[in-house]
């Protein structure tokens, strides 16, 4: 397993135990999508995104703010000589990909597609 996945898994279960008390993380799920490591593995960037996607920038204050917390729980759960410092961001692929499928069925792309065209790529249209 690769080092970012193992961060990961280990990052999800914490999470998952629900010991962080914090008003803006009470009751809320966080998805842990991707974990990259620095090349020396002393920082960590975690990609999450909340369920549901509300509040996402004072979630991911409030994980920043418990960092520490984090990586010592993580440090329990892996055997590597160094737990890295973890800087948590929004992922914000989820939304992107939720903009890039509005466009894909929108009426004008659709238009567009259904268009016929010549055998050197135009538009039959004039």
């Amino acid at each position: 397993m690769r080092v970012g996945e193992a961060l990961r898994h280990a990052l999800a279960e914490v999470l998952a135990r629900n010991e962080i008390r914090d008003p803006d993380l009470d009751g809320v799920s966080v998805t842990v999508t991707q974990v990259k490591p620095s090349p020396d593995m002393r920082y960590a960037t975690v990609y999450c995104e909340p369920l549901g996607g509300r509040n996402a920038r004072a979630i991911v204050a409030a994980l920043n703010r418990h960092k520490g917390f984090l990586r010592g729980e993580m440090g329990h759960r892996l055997t590597m000589k160094f737990t890295p410092d973890l800087r948590f961001v929004e992922d914000e692929s989820f939304a992107e990909a939720q903009k890039i499928e509005t466009i894909l069925k929108s009426e004008r792309v659709s238009r567009d597609l259904a268009a016929p065209q010549s055998e050197d790529g135009e538009d039959d249209q004039p």
